[in-house]
């Protein structure tokens, strides 16, 4: 029996020579619409900031300053590696751009206030990549006519995620603070990180709207404890770049945005002109997108993005 099953085997040889086994090549995904496009446009203009981001974090500390700083050995060397991740992303999504057509969107020149310690670029990396993961969260439920397209943009979630999870772990923060993330619509992130842009050589069609700055509290270093309900946030605005009037006898409402899409609302109590407080409410954590509105509740993201903020969303670290 066994000469029987060698001869077999033998015999199958010729066949396995002139059928040798094709080298595998990873096909990227298509772009089937304008949609498509337009999102993957924008996960480009993130994946550039975000390119330019860990490659100063690396370039602009020594391991020696992150190791003073309280990181672990090796931290710096991630961060490259995690600048390298980032150089993938956006040749990869560049190219699959191109392939279909379309002008990839460039860098631009950007401004970030990481220039004086690693503890202060880590902890605008965690903001920024907390952002990014909205982002390709509130995407990709426009990518359902593509599969393809839909899987490699959520393989880049995850690692961002991974990174996320790692940059908190250096801080000294959970890793994981909460069970959901929010995702984000692309006028709120596209919003949200123009106050690290200088100026562009090309900007998306994609409407900004004007600057919500969270005064106080600032997070602690590590993010613990978590910021407990109740406490009062301070935020300032200009009222005259409101896209609309706003009767200042009527109340101002802070809309949070928290775990996945759900927008919680707040009134805010005046603490001058383009100021109010709100407290923060109950059920809230991990990171939180605020948004001024006129609106007392009763409206999901989108709609609050279409015609219910008077603001980009100031970012919110509660834990």
């Amino acid at each position: 029996m066994r000469s029987a099953c060698f001869s077999i085997i033998i015999s199958l040889l010729p066949l396995v020579a002139a059928h040798p086994v094709e080298k595998r090549q990873n096909a990227l995904p298509p772009v089937i619409s304008a949609q498509d496009a337009s999102v993957l446009q924008l996960a480009l203009y993130l994946e550039h900031l975000e390119q330019n981001l860990y490659h100063g974090g690396y370039n602009n500390f020594s391991e020696a300053q992150y190791t003073a700083a309280g990181f672990p050995a090796g931290f710096r060397d991630n961060i490259n590696v995690i600048a390298q991740h980032e150089d993938t992303h956006a040749q990869t999504i560049a190219t699959i751009l191109s392939n279909a057509g379309y002008d990839p969107v460039p860098p631009c020149t950007y401004q970030f206030p990481t220039s004086t310690d690693p503890v202060s670029f880590v902890n605008t990396a965690n903001m920024i990549t907390t952002g990014g993961i909205g982002a390709y969260l509130g995407g990709g439920a426009l990518l359902t006519d593509d599969p393809p397209l839909l899987t490699a943009a959520s393989s880049i979630l995850t690692v961002e995620a991974r990174h996320d999870a790692y940059l908190r772990t250096g801080l000294g923060a959970s890793p994981f603070p909460t069970a959901f993330d929010t995702a984000l619509t692309a006028p709120f992130i596209y919003s949200l990180v123009q106050m690290f842009i200088v100026s562009c050589p090309r900007q998306l069609p994609i409407p900004v709207l004007p600057k919500l700055t969270l005064d106080a509290p600032k997070p602690p270093p590590n993010l613990q404890p978590p910021t407990p309900a109740g406490t009062q946030l301070k935020f300032s605005f200009d009222p005259a770049t409101f896209f609309v009037k706003v009767d200042p006898s009527k109340p101002l409402y802070i809309g949070l945005i928290n775990l996945v899409t759900n927008v919680t609302f707040v009134e805010t109590a005046s603490c001058g002109s383009g100021c109010v407080t709100a407290p923060v409410p109950e059920g809230v954590a991990g990171v939180a997108f605020a948004v001024l509105s006129t609106f007392s509740g009763g409206l999901n993201e989108d709609q609050l993005t279409k015609y219910g903020a008077l603001t980009r969303p100031a970012e919110v670290v509660l834990s």
